[in-house]
């Protein structure tokens, strides 16, 4: 399998941990390895003969040097986007490089994600592998275990595909709901997670551009230098919206790998053994006394919480942030603020 990881993303909720130059998939939130280095070795363990990660041109260097220094590092290439232009554009610079190898199986993989279960989350590879060669856009939706309103939804059928087992048809992609229609999602059994992975056959992922983007498939048909050259003009669209909810080959592998989406410090409530307060804590030198339900992220300077209840404090040397916890999704708008505040600084 060709492994392609996307690694533009910034990171704007997970601040200030995650900054301009330093976003979340460089970032350490488990042990001592980066994000993109915890994505790299899943990869590498499932079997990748080769690994494409996208990222922007701001963060090649620092890709750069993070591949250098892993041993793996020849299996790897590193390809730099002029300009975001969301995900669909992103995995059409990846086909560009692998025209000539369409009977390969292409696997797309965000690289923020972390998995406690590494050995399950191969199996489920493997499955939409079998799925992929026979046709499908395969993609793994996570067995969901509480009614999230952070993220979208996959709806199987009752139809599984040909002879794979606990391999469906999808029904459809649901957009991120409100609180009542997640909880009926979990009721339902037949919804799940979309953990944004997808895996097919070159030659699939090639009908598919050609058949719902066109505009990038002619440019993917330049091949690496002509689609490069053509990357401003292209649209700006997801791989969700341009292909996978208007495809009618797309199948699904349901699965429970101890899946989180890092998208808001509260996801790290999923990461790390809570308290007897409940409490979360990242760092070595936390003291929380008579505070519950708290999420603490220490870096250099000792914390120490009296009496508060629900709050996230976040310390990374130079910046101090506290908000209540119930606010994370959130910090996207303090980022924003801060650059209308031309604290550059601090970003």
């Amino acid at each position: 399998m060709i492994s392609v990881i996307l690694a533009g993303g910034k990171g704007l909720r997970l601040w200030p941990e995650s900054r301009q130059s330093h976003p979340k998939q460089l970032c350490k939130f488990v042990g001592n390895r980066s994000m993109l280095d915890h994505t790299i070795d899943r990869l590498i363990k499932v079997g990748s003969r080769r690994i494409i990660i996208i990222t922007s041109d701001d963060l090649m260097s620092s890709v750069q040097s993070l591949v250098q220094k892993r041993p793996d590092a020849e299996l790897i290439d590193i390809l730099g986007e002029p300009v975001g232009k969301n995900t669909a554009p992103a995995v059409g610079m990846a086909l560009a490089q692998c025209l000539n190898e369409t009977d390969e199986v292409m696997g797309i993989f965000p690289a923020d994600h972390h998995i406690l279960d590494v050995q399950a989350f191969e199996e489920s590879v493997q499955r939409a592998i079998q799925a992929a060669q026979q046709g499908c856009v395969a993609t793994i939706g996570i067995t969901p275990n509480r009614p999230e309103t952070g993220y979208g939804y996959i709806e199987k059928t009752k139809w599984e595909i040909a002879s794979l087992d606990n391999v469906y048809q999808v029904n459809s992609f649901c957009e991120k709901p409100d609180l009542n229609i997640a909880q009926n999602y979990i009721n339902s059994g037949s919804h799940m997670w979309n953990a944004g992975i997808y895996i097919a056959q070159t030659r699939t992922l090639l009908e598919e551009f050609a058949r719902y983007l066109p505009d990038i498939y002619e440019n993917i048909l330049k091949g690496p230098d002509g689609y490069l050259s053509s990357y401003a003009h292209l649209p700006e669209i997801s791989l969700d919206y341009g292909i996978a909810e208007r495809s009618h080959r797309m199948a699904v592998v349901p699965a429970n790998f101890g899946w989180c989406d890092l998208g808001s410090w509260n996801a790290l409530e999923d990461l790390y053994d809570l308290d007897e307060y409940r409490n979360v804590i990242c760092g070595d030198d936390v003291v929380a006394l008579d505070s519950r339900n708290c999420l603490i992220k220490q870096s250099d300077k000792s914390i120490v919480l009296f009496g508060v209840d629900h709050l996230l404090v976040v310390e990374t040397g130079d910046v101090i942030f506290i908000t209540e916890r119930s606010r994370a999704q959130d910090v996207r708008s303090v980022v924003e603020t801060l650059h209308q505040l031309n604290r550059q600084d601090l970003l």
